[in-house]
């Protein structure tokens, strides 16, 4: 597998986004830290402890930080989306619709394509209405993806690793993601 490849198929015009930055570093330089974990514990998005892809549906994240680092290339790409207003709480909602929108239809050609891959998202599942966390197994585990943060994955962290813009301006929301493979 080559990056030239995937990051091809990241910058396809099919994709229902454009890709606003993207990066490309080690696995293994993945900054990952318990303090970001004990923020997703402390329940400030309120999916704490109610969908498989936060914890602790998702798992250990020192288990997902050496999974994370088994891979050989990690791909981290971002969406950057203009807000009407420092109150655009519905730009910001229908953003990062469109951002995980993105990241279906990259998922979709990484496999079409052959490509074996994880790939980490921007908050929450969104995929069901409500999750069947933890009474029963995840309705669509080949479409579900990972948030970042629940994975113990410091963002800001990341970007400045990375050299990517966390924040892109006034009245900007930017969303992340990576791919890992």
């Amino acid at each position: 597998m080559n990056k030239e490849q995937v990051e091809s198929i990241l910058r396809a015009p099919s994709l229902p986004f454009a890709v606003h930055e993207l990066a490309w570093l080690s696995p293994c330089d993945v900054p990952f830290c318990a303090e970001v974990r004990g923020m997703c514990e402390s329940n400030r998005c309120g999916l704490y402890n109610k969908t498989w892809t936060c914890p602790p549906g998702v798992g250990d994240w020192e288990t997902l930080r050496d999974e994370c680092r088994s891979y050989t290339h990690a791909l981290v790409f971002t969406t950057k989306h203009v807000l009407d207003d420092d109150f655009d709480f519905e730009g910001i909602a229908n953003s990062g619709v469109v951002h995980k929108q993105l990241d279906r239809a990259l998922a979709e050609q990484l496999k079409h394509a052959g490509i074996p891959h994880q790939l980490y998202s921007a908050g929450g599942c969104s995929i069901c209405e409500r999750c069947t966390y933890p009474d029963s197994p995840c309705r669509f585990p080949e479409r579900v993806h990972r948030s970042m943060e629940a994975c113990g994955i410091d963002v800001g962290a990341l970007a400045r690793a990375c050299g990517l813009r966390y924040n892109n301006g006034p009245l900007t929301v930017t969303y992340f993601s990576m791919i890992v493979f």
